[in-house]
């Protein structure tokens, strides 16, 4: 595991790191919070930022920038113990009615039990895309890097460099894709009990309160407008070695596919998954 996820971090590093306007390292400069109060904190000069939910309110930061296509990369250390109820959301987003949309959310669970790792797209406000992971790893005991690569072509989904899903540009069929509104990074922590743990079945227990997760090492990477003309860089995605990643998280890892799901789309899947 250790020397091929370092392998194939030099290889994404390479690919990705050329021709790009780097943002990142101080929560000062680059994120506002957006509620929750003092439950929202920022530490050590900038360089640490932790959200809290009680009973009365979660919390959440935005970016400051915009951003249309890019890396961006958060390490995140999610909340310990009895998460049960606490979804702790980590997203691009515009805004509006037919706004786009890539999300990380993390599901809490009872103590010892995993978390659920959903992932989703939006283009002009329609979602319903998503696929879920348990992740190889206790996301409670240690930072791991959570990334999202956003190409015209293509969205990467990234877990410590390791792929966890590519959803690819299918306007060719008929189906919307992110790509003409800039986004902003948001994060929050809140209440979900009614659905996040076993579909509500789990409630949060609010003697565990307040629940906190912490986030470090923020970097967002901008393309830049030469690479938009090079139809290589445009379709290029993943070496061998990530390719053969993205399969071992896929097998292992995946929970749930809604390309796979056959009672929820009787008729057919969609028209990207029988594409893909």
């Amino acid at each position: 595991m250790g020397s091929f996820t370092h392998y194939g971090f030099l290889i994404l590093t390479l690919l990705f790191s050329s021709c790009m306007v780097t943002y990142g390292g101080n929560f000062f400069q680059e994120f506002d919070f957006t509620w929750g109060g003092n439950r929202a904190k920022i530490f050590n000069g900038g360089q640490l930022l932790s959200l809290s939910l009680d009973k009365v309110s979660g919390s959440g930061f935005q970016s400051k920038k915009e951003h249309l296509f890019g890396r961006i990369d958060m390490q995140i250390k999610l909340v310990a113990g009895n998460s049960a109820g606490t979804v702790t959301t980590y997203y691009l987003s515009s805004q509006g009615p037919t706004h786009d949309e890539i999300d990380f959310e993390f599901l809490g669970n009872v103590t010892g039990e995993p978390y659920i790792l959903h992932t989703n797209i939006y283009a002009q406000g329609k979602g319903n895309k998503e696929q879920q992971f348990y992740l190889w790893f206790d996301p409670t005991k240690n930072f791991h890097t959570y990334s999202i690569i956003w190409k015209p072509q293509h969205i990467i989904f990234l877990v410590d460099n390791t792929p966890i899903r590519v959803y690819k540009n299918a306007e060719s069929v008929g189906v919307p894709f992110p790509k003409n509104q800039p986004m902003r990074i948001y994060s929050s922590l809140w209440n979900a009990d009614d659905w996040a743990t076993r579909g509500g079945l789990v409630k949060t227990d609010w003697a565990q309160a307040p629940f906190t997760a912490y986030y470090r090492n923020y970097m967002a990477q901008s393309f830049s407008p030469s690479q938009f003309s090079d139809q290589k860089w445009q379709n290029q995605e993943l070496d061998s070695n990530g390719r053969r990643r993205l399969r071992w998280v896929q097998k292992n890892f995946m929970i749930y596919n809604y390309c796979t799901d056959i009672k929820r789309f009787p008729q057919g899947f969609p028209p990207e998954c029988r594409r893909f």
